[in-house]
């Protein structure tokens, strides 16, 4: 019956560059493709015979969507943006938090060196990335010591002690023309690359003068930052290979349903840092290395040049990235290719085993608790947990799982009714629970596969029963702690209570889900405790902001003192007439 629906549905499909997305039976998309004619595309799944990987996929497939693109390079555009929203399972995902360090000169009238993660991909003074944090702060260490931008993150009034060492040029109190800033700039491109000579000639030579004048705490002092320079630029795994733009290299291994990838960063003629990932490809690796390429590349800055094995889709790559994709024959470069091939191969050597066990450790036990509560696999989990104090300062939270990782960018901070008309947990689950589908209704927000709750049955079935008003069909469940108030149990909406082995990496996971949401829901509450207990009646004043708020406190204690303090006293504070008579009229009031 699908496949008679599947083949009719395909019968319609237009010879057209495209994106397709396939759906399991509850609607949800679990791949994501493109094609450059759709109806080929498509057909080719549902005829003949397939591999493994492609077969168990296949298996889940009940449905279709197209969207047709008016070129192959729009549909690849497509693919990556529905592969970020939906996320889907038989889809590579770069989901990690992994990120680089990089020095950055920032784009500001006086400029400082910064060491950032937060990269912009055109910023034409960003170097890096660095192995790294500690390899980018010695660099910058030494940087700040020979060139004198500025280290202050607000320009004081006065020079600071840096200008009279002479590492800070004083914009604070002297106008330093921009091209003074572009050539410093230059000397740490040039210093960055590697030209160290003439550095490393000036300071020797300052060192000679410093023990001519017998300073030798001064010429230590310069001994110690030559022998610092050398070894930062030493650090560096230096290529045969004759070209100074940045290049990256990507060796790629396969085997079965393993993909492993290893990076190599090469600045200026230099390996200055590597990275290796490794991951379950349910289905086309050429596709999938292509997905790769082009989300990491919209995430870190591109290369002048990327070297890699040749691909089907490099044209279309080389224009989603803005860059030449070379796949050099012979030479230093097909031999960094070649080392970089090795490294991947060892690589997934050394990590099936255990990328196996990780695999099982995601979609593995959340195929397990769709078995236990006989629900579709949940592969978006939403939790939710309140927490207050006797009942005041009332908060909730609710966390995400996505793919069982955390999706922080998902995260939400409930503030609670706080005039005592809730009376416990269940109120306050009641309100946020309504607040939340609400927002789904309102806003056709994503919804999840599982809502997982924290407070037993009464939870529960306040959930139950607002679902049942706004019409939902999410499944619930909710954790169950035993007589020692420890988890023990996992309760589904049909009364069913199911033991979870304690030593099962789903009874890990699911304590790591209530774990995180605790924590979420208490620091707010924390910090929302923290800002009512210095909460005042000076809040209320107009022309009082949180700094003259803070001096009138630390200067007189008592909000009585303020009131009794001479106008004088006040002004001496440099608080104006006008917000003088607001404060004592209100503090009257009170």
């Amino acid at each position: 019956m699908v496949m008679r629906l599947i083949k009719d549905k395909l019968a319609h499909v237009p010879h057209k560059p495209g994106s397709y997305q396939m759906k399991d039976l509850e609607g949800n998309i679990i791949y994501v493709g493109k094609a450059k004619d759709l109806k080929n595309r498509l057909s080719s799944y549902f005829t003949g015979s397939h591999d493994y990987k492609t077969t168990k996929m296949l298996t889940q497939v009940v449905d279709f969507d197209i969207i047709i693109t008016a070129s192959e390079l729009e549909a690849f555009i497509l693919e990556l943006d529905l592969i970020k929203k939906h996320q889907p399972r038989y889809n590579i995902l770069l989901t990690d938090d992994k990120s680089y360090p990089y020095i950055e000169i920032t784009k500001e009238k006086h400029p400082k060196l910064v060491v950032t993660r937060r990269v912009k991909k055109k910023h034409r003074n960003l170097f890096g990335p660095y192995p790294n944090v500690k390899a980018a702060r010695d660099t910058i260490q030494i940087l700040n010591k020979l060139y004198p931008l500025r280290k202050c993150q607000k320009l004081p009034n006065e020079p600071c002690l840096y200008y009279h060492l002479g590492q800070c040029l004083a914009p604070c109190i002297h106008n330093v023309e921009q091209e003074t800033y572009r050539a410093i700039e230059s000397d740490i491109r040039a210093f960055l690359k590697g030209k160290i000579t003439n550095v490393v000639k000036d300071l020797e030579q300052k060192m000679y003068q410093a023990s001519d004048a017998l300073a030798y705490e001064r010429a230590s002092e310069y001994k110690a930052l030559i022998e610092a320079i050398k070894t930062t630029t030493k650090t560096k795994q230096a290529v045969n290979i004759n070209d100074e733009r940045p290049l990256d290299v990507i060796g790629v291994a396969s085997e079965d349903s393993a993909l492993a990838l290893v990076i190599f960063f090469i600045r200026h003629g230099k390996i200055t840092a590597s990275d290796k990932r490794i991951y379950t490809v349910d289905h086309d690796q050429e596709q999938a290395l292509s997905d790769f390429v082009a989300q990491f590349y919209r995430t870190y800055p591109t290369p002048q040049e990327i070297i890699m094995r040749d691909h089907p889709e490099k044209k279309t790559l080389e224009s989603l990235l803005d860059v030449k994709l070379h796949v050099p024959q012979r030479g230093a470069k097909r031999n960094l290719l070649d080392l970089a091939e090795k490294n991947a191969l060892e690589t997934l050597k050394q990590e099936k085993a255990s990328l196996k066990q990780k695999h099982a450790k995601t979609f593995g036990l959340l195929d397990e608790l769709g078995e236990l509560l006989d629900i579709k696999t949940p592969y978006r989990i939403e939790a939710f947990d309140n927490a207050h104090l006797f009942g005041t300062h009332p908060v909730s939270a609710k966390v995400v799982f996505q793919n069982a990782k955390p999706d922080k960018h998902a995260y939400r901070k409930y503030k609670l009714d706080d005039q005592g008309i809730q009376v416990g947990d269940t109120d306050q689950m009641k309100e946020v629970l309504y607040r939340r589908f609400r927002r789904l209704l309102m806003d056709q927000e994503q919804a999840p596969d599982l809502i997982l709750l924290d407070g037993g049955i009464a939870q529960l079935n306040v959930a139950k029963a607002l679902k049942a008003e706004f019409g939902l069909d999410i499944p619930l469940a909710t954790l169950v702690k035993n007589d020692k108030h420890q988890t023990s149990n996992l309760l589904d909406e049909a009364g069913t209570t199911t033991e979870i082995k304690p030593n099962s990496e789903l009874f890990r996971f699911l304590s790591r889900v209530q774990e995180e949401a605790h924590r979420f829901a208490i620091t707010f509450h924390q910090k929302k405790r923290h800002q009512g207990l210095f909460a005042s009646k000076l809040d209320d004043v107009k022309g009082v902001g949180p700094k003259t708020k803070q001096t009138l406190l630390k200067t007189y204690k008592t909000t009585e003192n303020i009131l009794n303090a001479p106008d004088e006293e006040l002004k001496a504070l440099g608080i104006n007439e006008k917000t003088i008579n607001n404060i004592k009229h209100t503090l009257k009031q009170s």
